[in-house]
C-alpha cells in the first residue's frame, strides 16, 4: 500500500530558514510556553534588542510568529500553535550524524 502525503515545501523552506539561526531557535523555543516581548527576550539572550528586532522581522515575515500591539510594547507568540508541538517533536528526534 503506498501512503500520500502532501508536504508544503514552501513552509518546510520558510520553518527551515527560521531554524537555520541560533537565535531564532531559541525565540521560537521560547515563545512555545507563551508569549515573549522583545525587550524580555533581548536580555535572556543576551543580544541587542536591534539584533533580536531584525531576528523577529525575520521570523515574522516567515510567518511563524504574530505581533499584537499592546500599548508601547509589542507581544511576540507563535502564529500556529501547532508549531509548538511540531518544535518539541523535532528537537525529540534521535537522528544519527551532525552538521558542521
Amino acid at each position: 500500500m503506498t501512503v500520500s502525503v502532501q508536504v508544503d515545501l514552501g513552509i518546510l523552506a520558510r520553518v527551515g530558514t527560521a531554524l537555520a539561526d541560533p537565535t531564532r531557535r531559541r525565540v521560537l523555543v521560547h515563545l512555545i510556553s507563551g508569549p515573549g516581548y522583545p525587550a524580555e527576550m533581548a536580555g535572556q539572550f543576551g543580544a541587542t534588542r536591534a539584533n533580536l528586532s531584525n531576528h523577529l522581522a525575520c521570523l515574522r515575515e516567515c510567518g511563524l510568529v504574530t505581533t499584537t500591539a499592546e500599548g508601547r510594547r509589542v507581544r511576540y507568540e507563535l502564529a500556529d500553535p501547532r508549531l509548538a508541538e511540531g518544535l518539541r517533536i523535532l528537537a525529540s528526534l534521535d537522528l544519527p550524524g551532525t552538521c558542521d
